[in-house]
This record gives C-alpha cells, structure tokens and sequence, in this order.
C-alpha cells in the first residue's frame, strides 16, 4: 500500500508567528488574528485541502534574549501581541466538519483541575475533533510574571508534567462512568451519583480530591500532542504523546530522530507507530518553478533579520545582538548556532562562510524549520522522498503569509499528491483520534492514560 501523505498547518494567535517581517507583505492576513472571520476561513480552506488540523502553537512570555530586552521582539510583532489559542477553536469547529485543532497549553501555570474541564468543553462542542499540545514552557519571562524567579530545571519541568497528566487522565478517565449520565425523566435522575466517582489525588504538586465537574466527552482524554527532542521530552511523548511535532534539518537527522522516537515508543509497551511524528516545513509553491523562485524571493524582501534574530536569541539562549550582521558564525561563542547553520544550508542554494546576517535572512521564513521552492510536482517530489526515506507520516507546515502559503499548497501540491495516489481524497469518519489512528474514539489499552480508567468492583 502506498503510504499517505499527511498535513498539519501550523499557526498561531498572532502576527506573522514564524516569519519574521512579512506581515508587512500586502497579501498577508496574519495581522488580522484578532477577527474571527480569519480562523473560520482558514478553518475551511484546509478542511478543503483535508488537513489532519490546524496545530495552535502558544507563548506566556515575550522573547527578551536579544539586546537584553523584549523592545525588540515587541517592535517587530515576534509572537507578541499574542492571543489564547483555545478561545479560536469553537468558532472554527462550527464551519467544518472533519478538521482537527490541536492547542496549546503549558502545565507550568495553569492547575490541571480547572483545564480539564476546558478541554473536555472544546472536546465536547468540536464533537471529538480536539487534540492538546502539551508543553512545559521554555519562556523564562513567563516564569517571572507568573510570580517566580526563573523555570523549573528542564528535567523537573517534565517531573511536574508527569504528574500534571496524571491527574488529568484520572478526572478524564477514571472519574466518571460511560452510563452515569442517565437524563432519565420518570425517575428523575439526570446522573447516578453511584457512577461518578472521586479520583483522590494527593501528590507532590497537586490535591485533588474530587470528582471532574464535566460529563465525559467523545473522546474522554483528547489527542495528545507533543513536540519535543530531547531525551526527557521524547521519553515523556513516549508514554503519552499520540501525534509529535519535530523539526530536523535534513532527511538523514529526522530519519535518526524518527527512529530514535519509534524505539522509545515501543520501548514504552506500544505499538511503534502508536504516534503519528510530523516534521515542521514550509512550502513556497506555484505553477511552475519560475514563479515559485520569484515568489520565494518577493517573501524575501519582505523579511526582517532583526526579527528572526530575536527568535533565534530566544530559542538557542545566545544574544545574537553583540555581533555585527557580517560577524562570522564561527564566531559566536554557542554549539547551539551551528545546528541551526545546517539547517539553513539544507534549505538554500548557497554555501560558503555563513555571517549572524544570513542566518536572520533565512530564518525569516519558516523559523528554525526548513523550506522548499518549487512547482507543484517538484515539491511533491521532495515530500514522497522525505516520507519514504526517513518514517515520517506528515508535515507540520509553516506559512510564509497567510493565508496565501497554505492556499497554494491547497492549490499545486495536493492535487498532485492526489493525482499519485498519496494524499486523502476525503476524510475518515468519528473523532480526531479515529481520523488519525482509526482505533475508536477513546485512548487505547496499552496507552497510559487508560490504566487510569475507573473499574467497576464486582458484588461480593
């Protein structure tokens, strides 16, 4: 069988999200995040293009790394100002039918008691169609406004998110049986009380003692997201993540990394491909590779290296503003910088000594994840190579301008993909994690989540 190509767009509740400067560019829409009317038209534009979903990402804090400060990031829109990704999903459920929308929300500040309910509301209203991406934070600007001096170590934050899940998989799971809701009018009894039940929870960062306040949803537990490489965070996605998000700069290190999460996976009691793993792409696209280069290069001038600086310094923990924009890479004191070089040079044409400047010019457009340029057949190309060369299900795709990236994609690559028997021509029935995994609606057995499930005593 021919293996299905799968796509996730990638946004986010603000301006420009990965692409430094080209809100600016007159065909960009991101700069109305604030109407609703954008997310519903993007909402229905990939459920035509049959996207898996719309993948929310999310920050509590502002990029203050570079110059010292965040004036930089603020005077460029570098994911600030910034909107709740949660607040946009009901919205776009109810102009669509199939599509997937997967938020994030940090466990470092927010209690998991309340959020539950949140996600079990969106679960209910999309009808099953509600994933979460879970994140531990990495801002420490957040950590400071939310009342403390700096994060949790790394390996502590996942420590905290271990316990965080549990809780939830016990309100989620084990809380509430599937018939306790009875809305029974002769007997008059909406739920039997005998069917809900307290979870008790006492733990090192928690007490929860009660019951969950929402009735079970389609999906119960919705579909975990999780995006990270690290050992701690691919041994965290290992237990628990159903869809992972990664980035890799060439096929032979995401072909490494796709591996490398599939052992741990199974190494977890799982089926290896218990996970669907997408790696971050953007596409530059259009009739024919003249056009496509031509527009690559139009986004390009609209491109602030100052902005894409800022994520860089946020992202890697180097001030990039102490050097000069021709300083040469090799002289910035960080192993972090040249990971990022070679993902850049994976992407462009040119080689060569690579300047602080170069790197703020290529990250513009896509962020840390790489790009391709070309027609519609030749990006299909790359991504069947990419598919059958490294394990991978899909891609979480970026934008250059939005809604534009994601309307030529819609527009020259699926039907293309179509046309070779590789992408969906419709979508499958039931919940995201049906669409996804077409094992049912509720989490699995030998997923982790569902020992917590509540069992009924037999009589004695």
């Amino acid at each position: 069988m021919t293996r299905q190509i799968r796509f996730n767009a990638f946004d986010m509740n603000c301006v420009a999200h990965q692409s430094s400067g080209l809100w600016r560019h007159p065909r960009d829409q991101s700069w109305r995040y604030k109407d609703l009317t954008y997310w519903t038209e993007l909402a229905k534009l990939l459920e035509r293009g049959t996207f898996d979903g719309i993948f929310i990402a999310d920050v509590l804090g502002t990029y203050d790394v570079y110059g010292g400060t965040n004036e930089a990031a603020i005077r460029h829109g570098a994911q600030v100002p910034v909107g709740d990704p949660l607040m946009l999903v009901s919205a776009m459920a109810f102009v669509t039918e199939h599509l997937g929308f997967g938020v994030t929300a940090g466990t470092a500040y927010e209690h998991p008691y309340p959020f539950a309910r949140r996600m079990s509301t969106l679960d209910h209203l999309t009808k099953g169609r509600v994933g979460w991406n879970v994140v531990t934070g990495y801002l420490p600007s957040a950590a400071r406004n939310m009342g403390n001096d700096d994060q949790l170590e790394h390996d502590a934050r996942y420590d905290h998110a271990d316990e965080y899940l549990e809780v939830l998989y016990k309100l989620w799971e084990g809380s509430w049986e599937d018939d306790a809701v009875q809305r029974n009018r002769e007997t008059g009894v909406f739920t039997d009380p005998t069917k809900v039940h307290e979870i008790g929870h006492y733990g090192t960062h928690f007490t929860v003692p009660g019951i969950h306040i929402s009735e079970p949803s389609p999906q119960r537990t919705p579909v975990i997201y999780q995006a990270g490489a690290s050992g701690r965070g691919i041994a965290f996605a290992a237990g628990n993540a159903e869809a992972i998000f990664v980035a890799a700069p060439t096929k032979e290190v995401l072909k490494a990394t796709v591996k490398k999460i599939r052992d741990a996976i199974e190494a977890a009691g799982r089926d290896r491909y218990a996970a669907k793993i997408y790696t971050l792409l953007t596409i530059i696209t259009d009739e024919t590779p003249e056009k496509a280069q031509a527009k690559y290069e139009d986004y390009l001038s609209y491109a602030s290296e100052e902005g894409a600086l800022v994520f860089m310094s946020g992202w890697m923990g180097v001030d990039l503003s102490e050097y000069e924009l021709d300083e040469p890479v090799g002289n910035v004191k960080s192993n972090a910088i040249q990971s990022v070089v070679t993902n850049f040079q994976a992407s462009a044409a040119d080689g060569g000594d690579w300047t602080v400047g170069d790197i703020g010019r290529h990250g513009a457009i896509g962020g840390l994840g790489p790009f391709i340029v070309g027609s519609g057949a030749q990006i299909a190309d790359q991504l069947q190579e990419w598919v059958e060369e490294t394990d991978v299900d899909g891609f979480n795709l970026a934008y250059a301008i939005t809604p534009g990236t994601f309307e030529d994609v819609v527009e020259f690559v699926i039907p293309e993909l179509r046309k070779r028997g590789v992408y969906p021509e419709e979508y499958v029935e039931g919940t995201l994690r049906q669409k996804l995994h077409g094992r049912g609606d509720r989490l699995p057995e030998e997923h982790k989540g569902a020992s917590y499930r509540y069992l009924a005593q037999p009589a004695s």
